[in-house]
């Protein structure tokens, strides 16, 4: 029987052949999707297990522990570019090596990854070559890289030299993967959450549009095939062969389809890859679907599509004669409505109770998101319904009653056409909900000047005192001041405002320093000591000079210090100069950095997010107009022979064409807007729960890119309409 299915289905003529190429087509399109999809977030957590070798001081090593290895791991920059750096000694033959290396540098050796190399190679020395030990040993392999263009560098010195050094640990094994926490701070790669759930999210995005094509596409020539089918049922074949016939028809394509598709990503991988989606690039390796992803899109697919095709032709397999009885369905009900605000107060539910692992997020919000989808989709027919019944009332054309009569009579049919554009702007609205929420966040936080490059003395125990500045600091070229800021003993009095108001300084410096930092904020008039924030700059609630504070200005320099800040001329020169001489003075773990790092670094993981919902968009759109395109082409096939006799009874050709579109433009516009409302509703209430950010009007952009998709929409129709008058020929009014 199969061989006769196959048979059947390649010799069925142009007819035949068209459909199988759309069917392969939507697949191969599909396919390709959601391999992509699975493959970044696999991606992530691949490039996220790379920075596990760095971090290895979470996992300090035991007493007794043989040869363990001094270890220090610093977050350098350079130019808003950031730098991983570890610094090490070997106390044994028996140490531990780092991955991508040959040996453990000796001391005043340092390694290179290619893109520092290169660095190293085209800048000043002064600026970033004299942060590094002398001798430059070799380079470090991609085995240690988390991207290809990462910049990182592999120090070595004496035991003598690190365990003299604050923050310095002995390590006895270099993990392979991410930690879970980093109570001391990691080297970037912690957590990757954020990404991970949103890659969940637009994996689910992607198939529920692309399930939609394929049965769209599958559903092409129906009428014909059930009247085919019902034929073979009258001659003696049996339900279970009819059913082998049509699922054979719809997996010959839907498999060409899936080897299509895995081709396609294999030919976009590597430039997929090379798309900073998370602020950096990927290496092609890393994204991979694996082999469970792997198959579970091979064997899925072709399932997929022989279930749409046993569902559509259901009517053969209950009887042959059930062809011939068209009767008016059962219209739809307003509890189609209750699984899209069952998806609504899912997300609503964890405002105040997020999860705390990525697991546990990806859990908690993906099913809301899927489930206000399934919504979408199962109130649609009754949303067509309601259109069409409020269109009926004001019609006063024939074209608009017979187009409102002909959707009441089946919104299903009406609504499956529109159904993956409804999806798309579902999507979009998510999308460029949560993207402005994050950007208007992400404008408010640029709250310092940037001339300012700072050192944070996190750890209070061993931060210096005395004088801080390094010698020659304040002589280098662009240098204009620096302030070094401390931490305020418990006996200093505090003022009586500081109990009242929330933000209030909290550290204490030198006016005199100020006074030579033109760009910071300057003291109240008369004061000698202030209280500061720790970073000369503190939040925008606070706008006043700094207040006075009790200190005898010779105790300040017996203080701890909390904080070192110089003003530059704002130059890369100047702020790198100023970066190598406090780095090599304080080897830290967080080194100097500038307000304009911080924004740099959140503006590249930003990018790669508005990057990443750019592409779903796109997706998701060209997917919905495939498949809008596929169902009006396929609707207009189906009703040829009705078409024909209202043409051969004096109906213009013209007024057909309207009604066709009336019956596809007015099922789109009821649910869009429903989608429209339920993408914000959505998008605002992950923001909440995930972030704790509201939601905020989207730009003209939004609104022209929403318009242009439903201008599109238009003009997909009307692209089909040429075709009513080629299948609307008196031929076509012949009984079969």
């Amino acid at each position: 029987m199969i061989r006769f299915a196959i048979r059947l289905t390649v010799a069925g003529g142009r007819e035949a052949a068209a459909r199988l190429v759309i069917i392969a087509a939507a697949v191969t399109l599909g396919v390709a999707m959601v391999l992509a999809a699975v493959a970044g977030m696999n991606g992530v957590g691949s490039q996220n297990d790379r920075y596990g070798w760095a971090n290895a001081a979470v996992h300090p090593a035991a007493p007794g522990d043989p040869d363990p290895l001094w270890w220090q791991l610093r977050v350098d920059t350079y130019d808003r570019a950031p730098i991983g750096r570890v610094d090490l000694a070997a106390t044994g033959p028996g140490s531990p090596v780092p991955p991508g290396l040959p040996r453990l540098p000796g001391p005043g050796e340092f390694y290179a990854s290619p893109a520092l190399r290169d660095l190293l190679a085209a800048e000043p020395a002064d600026q970033l070559a004299a942060r590094f030990p002398a001798r430059l040993a070799g380079t470090v392999g991609p085995e240690a890289l988390p991207a290809p263009n990462s910049l990182v560098a592999v120090a070595g010195y004496t035991p003598q030299e690190m365990s003299a050094r604050p923050g310095a640990t002995r390590v006895s094994r270099l993990p392979d993967t991410a930690a879970e926490n980093c109570p001391g701070g990691c080297w970037a790669g912690i957590p990757s959450s954020g990404l991970q759930l949103i890659l969940a999210v637009v994996a689910a995005a992607l198939v529920f549009p692309l399930l939609i094509l394929v049965g769209s596409a599958t559903r092409l020539a129906a009428a014909r095939r059930e009247q085919r089918f019902a034929a073979m049922r009258l001659v003696g074949a049996t339900p279970r062969q009819i059913a082998i016939v049509s699922t054979v028809e719809s997996t010959v394509s839907a498999l060409a389809g899936t080897a299509a598709g895995f081709a396609l990503f294999a030919a976009v991988r590597a430039p997929l890859a090379a798309i900073p989606f998370t602020g950096a690039p990927m290496f092609t390796s890393d994204l991979s679907p694996g082999v469970g992803g792997a198959l579970a899109v091979a064997l899925g697919v072709p399932l997929a599509a022989a279930v749409m095709a046993w569902v559509s032709l259901r009517r053969v397999q209950i009887s042959p004669l059930g062809v011939s009885r068209r009767v008016t369905p059962r219209p739809p009900r307003a509890y189609r409505l209750i699984p899209l605000a069952l998806g609504i107060a899912e997300l609503a539910f964890f405002i105040g109770r997020r999860p705390e692992t990525t697991d546990g997020q990806i859990l908690a919000f993906l099913p809301g998101i899927l489930v206000v989808m399934i919504g979408l989709l199962v109130a649609g027919p009754w949303l067509t319904m309601a259109a069409a019944t409020l269109m009926a009332r004001r019609a006063r054309r024939p074209e608009s009653l017979i187009a409102a009569r002909r959707l009441a009579d089946n919104p299903k049919a009406g609504f499956r056409a529109v159904s993956g554009l409804v999806l798309a702007l579902f999507v979009t609205s998510v999308a460029v909900g949560v993207m402005t929420a994050i950007a208007a966040d992400h404008d408010r936080s640029g709250t310092g000047y940037t001339d300012e490059m700072g050192l944070i003395f996190r750890d209070e125990d061993t931060a210096p005192t005395g004088t801080v500045v390094p010698a020659g600091l304040t002589a280098l070229p662009g240098v204009r001041a620096a302030v070094t800021v401390r931490v305020a003993p418990d006996d200093v009095p505090r003022p009586p405002e500081s109990k009242t108001e929330f933000f209030f300084p909290y550290a204490l410096a030198s006016c005199a320093d100020l006074a030579h930092a033109t760009g910071a904020k300057q003291c109240a008039p008369g004061a000698e000591v202030a209280w500061v924030f720790p970073d000369l700059v503190g939040p925008d609630q606070f706008t006043r000079p700094w207040p006075a504070a009790d200190v005898d200005p010779g105790r300040l320099t017996s203080f701890r210090a909390m904080s070192l800040v110089a003003e530059t001329d704002g130059s890369t020169a100047a702020v790198e100069r100023v970066r190598t001489a406090i780095g090599n003075a304080y080897p830290t773990l967080w080194g100097p950095i500038t307000e304009g790092d911080w924004e740099a670094e959140t503006s590249r993981v930003f990018n790669g997010w508005k990057r990443l919902s750019d592409v779903v968009i796109l997706a998701s759109l060209a997917i919905a107009g495939l498949s809008l395109a596929v169902s009006v082409a396929g609707g207009l096939t189906e009703r040829a022979r009705p078409f024909s006799l209202l043409r051969l009874a004096g109906v213009p050709l013209a007024t057909l064409r309207r009604m066709v579109a009336l019956e596809s433009v007015t099922p789109l516009l009821s649910a869009a807007l429903v989608s429209v409302a339920a993408g914000f509703a959505s998008a605002h209430l992950f923001l909440k729960a995930q972030m704790g950010l509201s939601l905020h009007s989207p730009g003209a952009a939004y609104y022209a890119f929403v318009a242009g998709g439903l201008l599109a929409s238009l003009a997909v129709i009307a692209s089909t309409l040429p075709l009513l008058r080629r299948v609307t020929g008196p031929q076509a009014a012949r009984n079969e």
